[in-house]
């Protein structure tokens, strides 16, 4: 059995992996949520800008419960660079669907245990059972070898790790994992023009979208009801939270600054300020909400009302430039 990559597209090292600035070190929120850090590596590793089909984040809101899991709408990743996501049926074992796809020249999508995820060593490897999204890029069944796109970067597993992230071994009974197939083969990379054009058309469907109140209050109310509620709970269910609730606000929050900055206008300047500035007292309110949930004193009201604030500032210059009622 051969080692199966792509025919058509780059070959890569891990250790030698550059992963997009959107997810350097020095950023506010260095990793957002799988799915999209995922679609990050995976279109800057085919030299596909990641930063042009965020238009979005700008229909992103609180749903009562947790911040909308943010991630790249299937049909915007069309619209913007003609690749093709349509979810796949799993009915042979995953490596052999992994081997086949990978052989047609696509790539799949897969909902895995971060268990068996080498890369996540401190946070859930071997430590907590964890739904996670990865990209295989090259297999080998013969080694028990797997390369894949995870979180922010470009990595390799094998042995016990390649057995439990694909279930091989694993009872026909156990549900098989969601997955889709990204078909390149219509792949375009458009000129600035062009490019620019299809961004400036999502933007507009999705400012139409925009929640119709402020979202960051509803947020705060949310978090101020829960707290004497998170006292009781321990530290997982805590983390668990903060990642569904201000975790996913403040990196939705600072995507949507590079967003803003990526789109270049002058007029747009004050948006990526004010969402920067959401996405850094975000990261305040967490800190502080953990205090507050081991029973210290915390007061969030500063950082509520600062990012309240800071989203009608953000949305202001969108909706004036781009006509959004």
């Amino acid at each position: 059995m051969a080692v199966i990559e792509p025919p058509g597209l780059v070959h890569l090292e891990p250790e030698e992996y550059q992963r997009h600035p959107l997810h350097d070190d020095d950023r506010i929120w260095p990793e957002t949520n799988c799915y999209v850090d995922l679609w990050v590596e995976l279109l800057h590793s085919e030299q596909l800008d990641p930063i042009a089909p965020l238009a979005f984040l700008l229909s992103s809101d609180f749903d009562g419960e947790q911040w909308e899991f943010f991630k790249y709408p299937l049909e915007d990743l069309r619209a913007v660079y003609g690749i093709d996501v349509h979810e796949v049926n799993l009915w042979l074992p995953i490596e052999e669907h992994v081997e086949r796809h990978l052989q047609l020249g696509h790539l799949l999508t897969l909902e895995v245990d971060s268990w068996y995820l080498p890369d996540t060593v401190g946070v859930s490897y071997r430590l907590t059972h964890q739904k996670s999204s990865l990209t295989p890029r090259m297999i080998d069944r013969a080694s028990k070898t797997l390369r894949y796109f995870h979180n922010r970067g470009y990595y390799e597993l094998s042995g016990e790790d390649y057995d439990g992230v694909l279930r091989v071994g694993h009872a026909d009974t156990s549900l098989p994992p969601y997955a889709e197939v990204v078909n390149l083969s219509r792949r375009e990379r458009p000129d600035s023009m062009t490019l620019r054009t299809r961004v400036d058309e999502l933007i507009v469907q999705h400012l139409e979208r925009r929640p119709t109140s402020n979202p960051i209050d509803r947020l705060s109310a949310r978090i101020d009801a829960d707290v004497e509620w998170l006292r009781t709970q321990d530290q997982e269910r805590f983390h668990g939270y903060a990642f569904a609730t201000l975790r996913q606000c403040g990196a939705w929050a600072e995507m949507a600054s590079s967003f803003a900055a990526w789109l270049g206008d002058d007029e747009l300047r004050v948006s990526v300020k004010s969402f920067t500035e959401l996405a850094e007292n975000a990261k305040i309110c967490q800190f502080k909400l953990a205090r507050a949930a081991r029973g210290r004193a915390a007061d969030l009201t500063g950082e509520y009302q600062t990012m309240s604030q800071c989203w009608i500032d953000a949305y202001q210059p969108l909706i004036d430039l781009y006509g959004s009622t």
